[in-house]
């Protein structure tokens, strides 16, 4: 059905949202947006990324970082190349973020024997410390996703993630078997 303006299914595609001041709210056209998974893919990683840092309460690390904690603190003595791997992320983009977590002292970065070219990267204490502190904000954090998505769907949903990781990367990612060429 079209209305005056030619457009098809508009209660679809229009929804009210907030304006930035926050103080009336303002319809706004998704246009196709309103049905692209991708779209809504970045929307929901920011709203979980908002809702961690909520959960995190003043703790100055992001997300993104927290996860490369993550995975340095599982894997003592990762590469970066395998940790870019891991993550998701380019070597080029990693390097910031490694540089950052090494300047707050949270990581160590030492050459490996065989390349020299290579580092392994392990926490420091204060970086196990934090991430302590916050594996258990994410904790909670999942928790509250668990709620959102439902236990009973939730490993469909992950399915449905990792598939998407690995059809989009072209490789074995999303199956927890990425190999390090290091």
């Amino acid at each position: 059905m079209s209305g005056l303006n030619g457009r098809t299914h508009e209660v679809d595609r229009v929804r009210t949202v907030r304006s930035a001041d926050r103080s009336e709210p303002a319809a706004i056209d998704y246009g196709p947006l309103e049905n692209w998974v991708g779209f809504h893919l970045r929307l929901a990683q920011n709203a979980s990324f908002q809702a961690f840092s909520r959960e995190a309460r003043g703790v100055d690390l992001s997300p993104g970082r927290f996860a490369v904690l993550m995975l340095i603190g599982r894997n003592p003595g990762i590469s970066q190349t395998a940790l870019s791997r891991a993550n998701g992320r380019d070597k080029s983009s990693l390097t910031p973020v490694l540089d950052d977590l090494e300047r707050r002292r949270l990581i160590k970065r030492a050459r490996t024997r065989r390349d020299r070219r290579s580092y392994q990267l392990t926490l420091t204490p204060a970086g196990e410390r934090l991430l302590q502190q916050l594996t258990a904000c994410a904790e909670r954090h999942d928790a509250n996703l668990d709620r959102i998505i439902g236990t009973k769907y939730k490993a469909r949903f992950l399915h449905a993630l990792k598939k998407l990781i690995a059809e989009l990367a072209g490789d074995d990612k999303a199956n927890g078997t990425a190999r390090s060429r290091d």
